[in-house]
């Protein structure tokens, strides 16, 4: 019986996916469960599983944009699953077995006189006689030779009567003073995923009013706490104490005290969430991917660091479903992983506001009358200024600044062994 395997719906409002990559091929034994495609949608890259065991047949290409529904490869349940062991010998002289090489050599052993001919010297090639196409470059020929800067009357000609070939103008070389190396290029399908966020990226410039405001925070109060108690932290609950967490708590105390900035617009009307779901920005295979912490603001540091793991493992293993990235309401980035010094983050919509982390540098600052060299880091906010004023986005980046420069009385309550359920 052959089972027609159809494309389930990855999330609410996906109605088509594009085939990624078949990981197997037409006539192959796939057992029960087992991956046989991976498909992106415009959210996200998932796994196709088997939905039965037996021969597959494949009815989509790579690349296909696909349906929700639609039939994407038949699988022969009747199909015996086939015996281990070598395969079975090819008869001589056939195209199955062996290589080139070893055909050609069976080819010479029914040549009674080929040891004869061997000792014989080769026949000298006709030279190409000269016409009217002698020195001639072919259109595709002609198109490489401008783009290298080699004149058509440098090359020899290799195909009839001397006509330069592709190849002939693949394999010339440059005049002196032309730079030489390669020049080459490729080109690869955008998968859906990219498409849709640079889609999403493209609109958020022309849909939203965005700005940016900034300021600088000293991240030495925070390296002491986590040089006291990251390795019992670390001990004790699994995870490792990062800066995650105090970021994600002083992004929460923020938005309660702004609430505008985790509101969104909605039509006519501005939604205001008493909710924080933060997003978190991630580097996966296939992407960007920002997997969400559901009420943040109710999470300990412990509870944000193991979600962070989490979502952050998945997104790695592009286990990350739909679901897990939808419905955030602010987003923190963190370009200082990649050694960003300052940037413009672009806000993830529908939210209205999104904060930027960057690279950890120690610089000259005064404190208390005195230069001293401290960790800093800039941040940034960029924000929907058609429902967050500049008044509101400076002081929650100033809130943020305050709770990460005196943690322990404004994220911890004075008692961080408490905080970190030591």
């Amino acid at each position: 019986m052959a089972l027609e395997m159809k494309v389930p719906s990855p999330g609410e409002s996906i109605t088509e996916v594009e085939i990624a990559e078949w990981l197997v091929e037409t006539g192959d034994y796939v057992e029960k469960d087992q991956a046989i495609a991976e498909v992106d949608s415009d959210k996200a890259t998932l796994e196709l599983p088997a939905e039965a065991s037996g021969i597959i047949t494949l009815m989509a290409e790579e690349g296909d944009a696909v349906a929700v529904g639609a039939v994407v490869c038949l699988i022969d349940t009747d199909a015996a699953k086939p015996q281990g062991g070598d395969a079975p010998a090819t008869m001589d002289g056939g195209d199955e077995g062996g290589n080139d090489k070893d055909i050609a050599t069976k080819m010479d052993e029914r040549t009674p006189d080929h040891k004869t001919a061997d000792s014989k010297k080769a026949p000298q090639p006709e030279k190409a006689k000269e016409t009217y196409a002698s020195g001639t470059a072919s259109p595709a020929a002609k198109k490489i030779l401008d783009e290298k800067g080699v004149d058509a009357a440098s090359v020899s000609g290799t195909g009839r009567d001397g006509r330069i070939t592709k190849e002939d103008a693949v394999k010339a070389k440059p005049s002196m003073g032309t730079p030489g190396g390669s020049r080459g290029e490729s080109r690869s399908k955008l998968s859906m995923l990219r498409r849709k966020v640079a889609e999403r990226l493209v609109s958020v410039k022309n849909d939203t009013a965005m700005l940016t405001t900034f300021n600088e925070v000293d991240m030495k109060p925070i390296f002491d706490l986590r040089k006291e108690y990251k390795e019992a932290f670390k001990a004790k609950h699994g995870v490792s104490l990062g800066f995650m967490s105090f970021f994600t708590k002083a992004v929460t105390r923020a938005l309660e005290l702004y609430p505008a900035v985790n509101s969104m617009i909605e039509g006519k009307e501005m939604v205001t969430f008493d909710y924080k779901d933060i997003s978190i920005a991630v580097s996966g295979p296939k992407g960007l991917m920002v997997p969400v912490i559901r009420n943040a603001e109710n999470l300990s540091f412990r509870g944000v660091e193991s979600e962070v793991k989490r979502l952050a493992l998945r997104a790695r293993d592009g286990d990350i479903t739909v679901d897990e990235m939808t419905g955030g309401t602010f987003t923190i980035t963190n370009g200082g992983v990649f050694g960003s010094m300052m940037s413009t983050p672009i806000i993830n919509p529908p939210q209205s506001a999104i904060l930027g982390m960057h690279n950890i540098i120690e610089r000259p600052v005064v404190v208390d009358g005195e230069i001293v060299a401290r960790p800093m880091m800039y941040l940034a906010v960029s924000y929907d200024h058609r429902i967050i004023d500049g008044k509101e986005s400076v002081g929650f980046l100033v809130a943020i600044k305050e709770a990460l420069e005196d943690p322990i009385n404004i994220l911890m309550d004075g008692n961080p062994k408490k905080a970190l359920e030591m």
